[in-house]
């Protein structure tokens, strides 16, 4: 059956997680607190990673919140359904996440000093682990193909909308005080070097043993393993692990197992298009 997506301004959300009042809610109505972090992400660039780094970070590298309260309770959807009442009744300081683009984040943010870490990650690898990953998400339309569901990230179609706009859209805030972005490449390269940064921006002060502890149990391995973020509790027919694993590699470069040379050179056109007046150098431009 074909999925019967949300829309909101224009973008399509998946059904079972959003409506139009979660999403109008918190784009005009939700009321961003100064001591408020967000963990913003295009899907699949590393949201549940940086949600459990952020995690393990508010409690000093120890693992019990992790390891015993699901992720998506510590650090909730604000602008789904079920994320939304969360968030509301959740004491201050509060870490939320989300994919809103920029221009449908919570307009209270503006006059606000509330934080956000924005995570990217190359787009071909976006598409690849976006494509398995709405294969078992029954919320999101069965891909017919590789080749379509690629033309359609490139076109925009797909679910939260165009990578290009989004990622356009939040780096319009470097430089500003309250906001900090890292790469996915970043986080795989130098996972504790990235962990002292974030501890740095948040004003978290952590020794090197909680360093190292947030870096052990926020692997790629552990998380794995852990029940509160690998998705595994979740009922079938919500997320059908028969079809796949969620927390599928964890690395980087695996789109040169799926595009075809006529693929990556569309591709390869069409970033740099789009990706000209960004006037910035990410990781995956210089392979």
């Amino acid at each position: 059956m074909p999925v019967q997506y949300v829309m909101y301004k224009g973008i399509k959300f998946p059904p079972a997680y959003n409506s139009e009042h979660s999403l109008n809610f918190a784009h005009n109505e939700f009321l961003v607190r100064d001591d408020d972090i967000f963990n913003v992400t295009y899907p699949k660039s590393g949201t549940v990673w940086m949600t459990e780094i952020l995690s393990l970070i508010r409690s000093h590298g120890h693992p019990g919140w992790s390891r015993t309260i699901l992720n998506s309770d510590r650090v909730p959807w604000f602008s789904t359904q079920l994320g939304l009442e969360s968030a509301l009744s959740y004491p201050s300081p509060r870490l939320l996440t989300c994919h809103l683009p920029r221009h449908i984040f919570p307009k209270s943010f503006s006059c606000s000093r509330a934080k956000v870490i924005y995570t990217l990650r190359d787009p071909r690898d976006v598409v690849v682990s976006y494509y398995y990953f709405s294969k078992m998400c029954n919320s999101y339309e069965d891909p017919t193909s590789f080749e379509q569901f690629l033309r359609d990230f490139l076109n925009g179609e797909l679910p939260h909308g165009s990578w290009f706009e989004h990622v356009q859209g939040w780096m319009e805030m470097k430089g500003r005080e309250n906001f900090f972005f890292i790469t996915y490449e970043e986080l795989k390269q130098d996972l504790q070097g990235s962990v002292r940064r974030l501890c740095q921006f948040l004003g978290q002060d952590l020794d090197e043993d909680d360093i190292s502890s947030v870096v052990q149990n926020a692997s790629f391995t552990s998380m794995r393993e852990n029940p509160m973020c690998n998705s595994i509790l979740l009922p079938s027919d919500i997320m059908d692990q028969t079809k796949g694993q969620f927390l599928r590699k964890g690395i980087c470069e695996d789109w040169k197992n799926h595009f075809t040379v006529a693929q990556s050179e569309t591709f390869d056109r069409i970033y740099q298009d789009r990706m000209q007046n960004l006037n910035m150098a990410f990781p995956w431009d210089r392979r």
